[in-house]
């Protein structure tokens, strides 16, 4: 027998059968521990807090209602000239800051809730033929948290906008919303009929009094003004 052979069979002969399987896992759990543990998983992406706007309004408007935004000064100085030498319907000099371009004051965001809204036309399509300004009635408004933002929607009348509310700065938001008239369903989604997309300037005038203004609307003005107050409870 080789010397080689002599030894393995002594080391055999020391080591008892039954402490085998044990010495083989201790090995096992040396090896293993040389080895680093896989990463921990990365956490969960963060969902949207509530009431986030999920995209920004210059990534939505239509290139239609962009020029439209763009160019609501122009709309502004045009509708206030028709509006105050032509004839009208309705108390024009009874709407103070309504009708003010730079009215605008901080803390824009109108609260959620219920509102009474009247809408007023200045300037007329119709050029020195048409009336220069129509004051309208009080109506149904409502501005509500969605998961996209804050919606504001008109809910009674014949002519009814509703859209989203998208922040811009601390004195204006932007709407971009499309309108629904006489009995139809509400209008739901912005950019699928361009007859009907409107996008409008949201402002706080007053201490409880907020406007959308509307520059260049499908039909009869040239700017349309919507006052909101919040409705009595």
């Amino acid at each position: 027998m080789s010397r080689s052979s002599a030894g393995i069979s002594r080391l055999k002969t020391k080591i008892p059968r039954a402490l085998i399987p044990s010495l083989l896992a201790t090995a096992l759990l040396a090896s293993c521990a040389t080895t680093p543990p896989p990463p921990p998983p990365p956490p969960p992406a963060p969902s949207a807090p509530s009431g986030a706007v999920l995209s920004d309004w210059r990534g939505v408007i239509t290139a239609a209602d962009r020029d439209r935004y763009q160019r609501r000064a122009a709309a502004w100085t045009l509708a206030l000239q028709q509006a105050k030498r032509q004839p009208g319907s309705g108390d024009l000099a009874g709407l103070g800051d309504l009708i003010v371009p730079d009215a605008a004051r901080p803390s824009v965001t109108p609260p959620v809730g219920n509102y009474r809204c009247r809408t007023v036309k200045l300037g007329s399509q119709g050029g020195e033929q048409g009336l220069g300004y129509v004051v309208y009635g009080w109506f149904a408004c409502r501005i509500e948290q969605t998961p996209a933002g804050l919606k504001f929607s008109k809910l009674t009348g014949s002519q009814r906008p509703s859209g989203l509310l998208f922040p811009e700065n601390d004195r204006q938001m932007v709407f971009l919303g499309s309108m629904s008239l006489a009995s139809e369903p509400a209008a739901r989604s912005y950019g699928l009929r361009p007859d009907r997309d409107m996008v409008a300037v949201v402002e706080r005038i007053g201490e409880r009094r907020w406007r959308l203004v509307i520059p260049w609307p499908a039909n009869e003005s040239n700017l349309d003004l919507i006052e909101l107050v919040p409705a009595a409870r």
